[in-house]
């Protein structure tokens, strides 16, 4: 069985009226390898006429960003000229690759309506050959994410990457990377098997979940050792999962701001290159 190493929660992060909680980095954690970066916004309930979600145009370079939309919406558009609006249950996968402008709002529905909102957004690193890469962006709603049933219906794993017990995932990626949000009944029970020397992601979003023997309730990211193997997870109150596993890069890690390189030459380079309009034009 994968080893549980330690529990850390996540951070009160709010940006004015959006609740956010940060489970990486923190000051009990930096990262997990490729994992680099999670923020968790609301549970919380718009009123009508709102003003949504503040992430208006800015840049980014070198990771990918995998947005999960629990409940609301968010529109995105790009300097590559994307544009959509996902709604609940739905995800985005952009990689920003050598470096895109990209903002993410509610749509002009949502500021009028309301309605709830709860969004979570995990930065994954791209390895040093795929930094400079093409960016892209690629959004998909609830019917169009695969789903896997265990335990008579009762676990429900949406398939984001890596497929999962004969059912292909919604994204495929260049590097071994497993993605779910995994979603439990009361009373429930699911096994999960990990290669050894991955990286585990394990973020609760709702609920409480018991894994090989321990607790981890919602707002609580949980670190487990490289060793592999089985990890038994069982809810006894409904409860969401954002989970994954991943071959770490161990590479070096330079971030700041929006950019995330291997060396600080590189981060001066990103921002020389946003300031010579290299990321594309805005013309939203």
């Amino acid at each position: 069985m994968a080893t549980l190493k330690k529990i850390y929660p996540a951070v009160d992060a709010h940006m004015g009226n959006l609740i956010t909680y940060r489970a990486l980095p923190t000051q009990y954690v930096d990262y997990i390898d490729p994992f680099l970066f999670l923020n968790h916004h609301g549970p919380q309930v718009y009123p009508a006429n709102n003003s949504g979600l503040p992430f208006g145009p800015h840049p980014h370079r070198g990771m990918e960003t995998v947005t999960f939309i629990i409940d609301g919406d968010i529109a995105h558009k790009d300097s590559s000229g994307h544009e959509s609006v996902i709604n609940a249950g739905g995800v985005q996968w952009m990689r920003a690759g050598r470096g895109l402008i990209h903002a993410e709002v509610s749509s002009d529905a949502f500021l009028k309506q309301g309605g709830p909102l709860e969004i979570l957004q995990l930065w994954i690193n791209l390895p040093a050959r795929l930094k400079m890469a093409d960016p892209f962006y690629i959004g998909k709603q609830k019917e169009e994410i695969p789903v896997a049933t265990f335990d008579n219906g009762k676990v429900e794993a949406a398939l984001i990457f890596g497929d999962l017990d004969g059912t292909k995932a919604a994204f495929q990626a260049e590097f071994p990377l497993q993605l779910n949000t995994i979603t439990f009944k009361p009373d429930s029970s699911l096994t999960l098997d990990v290669p050894e020397g991955h990286h585990i992601f394990f973020y609760v979003i709702r609920g409480a979940l018991d894994v090989n023997g321990q607790t981890v309730k919602a707002l609580q990211l949980a670190d487990f050792d490289q060793s592999g193997g089985a990890l038994t997870i069982q809810a006894a109150e409904e409860s969401i999962l954002l989970f994954g596993h991943a071959q770490p890069f161990n590479e070096p890690v330079v971030s700041q701001g929006p950019f995330v390189m291997n060396t600080e030459q590189e981060i001066m380079q990103a921002y020389q290159d946003y300031r010579q309009g290299k990321f594309g034009t805005w013309n939203f």
